[in-house]
């Protein structure tokens, strides 16, 4: 219900905003700009549906293989400690604890390609079981938060951005983006166990909460001591490593109980294909409204208001350059990567803008996106309390990495 709205409010304020350019600016231009990105987004969309088919074809064909041979039930025996606390509406050693651990795992690792289709597996998954088929289940909402959080250990990407973009040290931006990031995870996990009365303070739940926060700081310690490109070279081939082993013990694990590991793939690759058709409507529709957004100015006008307003506090307005990215974040991961390259080009990499920009795009993650894809696969009408406990997440993040830029580069 709430996307519905903020869908239309993107074309409401759209609209007001080219109507107020075209009268009082004299801007002849503005609605044929809103009307062309309709037709980009549109496009954009279908196009990003039509290449996750083939990933999401691959990786359900995985996951299938792992399904039947047992594999994924083992995973979902290691983490039933964890997931019955903060997922306790999901049955004991379900296989859908396998396939959130499975995406929760890629999204650390930054392996986007692998992490879509393990999520969508496990939106399925839960909503096999969901009792209200129209309307998120609290295990989906906790799910989506956990994703939309973007809890990342190596942002490698931004990063290399960074060193093409001239940055002196492309990864002094490395411990800034863990403290954010994980700022907005614990921030949307916490108040997502509150919204559901789910008690926080047992073994299970700090225990995963300090895990994380001890490989953070493990990782941290390990990569200070690296160049730029030992960085790139170790986590990429941590990554690469980490998802053919997986590979290889879905496989292994098939082959000790004798299934056709074959005709296993080739049923969930049939899945995937059928997945990545059901989401091209619900991805075009969020896009759309983003682009007819973006291309009234509005968001232009938006920035001009805050730094109006921060001017006025007299407060350092510095920080107001960064939010571009900040913004455009949770409606989509392209447009902030396109602030956060902007910044760094016209303040330079190295400037406050550009590292503030650099650890905002890597605080969280595209929750529009997310809600829309995740949800749409399973044909998910209500997403209840999802959007809103996502989006203070993502202030969260937004917030921690103001005040971490500030503290690092301020």
């Amino acid at each position: 219900m709430v996307l519905n709205y903020i869908w239309i409010a993107f074309f409401l304020i759209a609209f007001v905003v080219a109507l107020v350019k075209f009268v009082f600016l004299g801007d002849v231009n503005v609605f044929t700009e809103i009307m062309n990105s309709t037709y980009e987004s549109a496009r954009t969309g279908f196009e990003i549906s039509l290449g996750l088919t083939g990933v999401l074809s691959l990786w359900l064909g995985v996951m299938k293989i792992g399904e039947r041979g047992g594999m994924v039930e083992l995973f979902s025996r290691a983490v039933s400690p964890l997931f019955s606390r903060l997922f306790p509406d999901i049955p004991k050693n379900h296989p859908v604890s396998g396939s959130i651990l499975m995406n929760l795992s890629a999204n650390m690792l930054g392996l986007d390609n692998a992490a879509t289709p393990f999520g969508l597996k496990a939106m399925q998954e839960l909503q096999e079981i969901n009792p209200k088929k129209g309307e998120a289940s609290n295990p989906m909402i906790m799910f989506l938060i956990l994703n939309a959080s973007g809890l990342t250990l190596i942002p490698v990407t931004i990063m290399v951005y960074r060193a093409q973009l001239g940055a002196a040290n492309p990864a002094d931006v490395f411990i800034p983006i863990m403290i954010a990031t994980f700022s907005s995870t614990v921030t949307g996990m916490i108040a997502v166990c509150m919204k559901q009365r789910i008690t926080i303070f047992n073994k299970a739940i700090m225990g995963f909460v300090l895990s994380i926060a001890v490989l953070i700081i493990g990782t941290i310690i390990l990569f200070r001591s690296m160049s730029q490109e030992q960085i790139n070279m170790v986590s990429g081939l941590a990554a690469n490593i980490f998802l053919f082993t997986i590979i290889v013990l879905f496989i292994v694990k098939a082959l000790r109980r004798r299934i056709n590991i074959f005709d296993a793939f080739i049923d969930g690759a049939k899945e995937g294909f059928k997945t990545a058709v059901t989401i091209i409507p619900f991805l075009i529709a969020i896009l759309v409204g983003i682009g007819v957004f973006r291309a009234s100015g509005a968001m232009d006008f938006l920035m001009e208001g805050v730094r109006d307003l921060v001017a006025l506090t007299g407060l350092d307005t510095r920080w107001v350059d960064g939010m571009p990215t900040a913004l455009m974040k949770p409606l989509s991961g392209s447009g902030a990567r396109g602030m956060m390259i902007d910044a760094m080009q016209t303040f330079g990499a190295d400037s406050f803008t550009g590292r503030l920009s650099s650890v905002l795009q890597g605080a969280t993650d595209t929750t529009f996106y997310i809600v829309a894809v995740y949800y749409g696969a399973v044909n998910i009408k209500n997403s209840r309390y999802t959007v809103p406990y996502a989006l203070l997440a993502d202030l969260a993040g937004i917030i921690a990495a103001i005040f971490v830029a500030y503290l690092f580069f301020g």
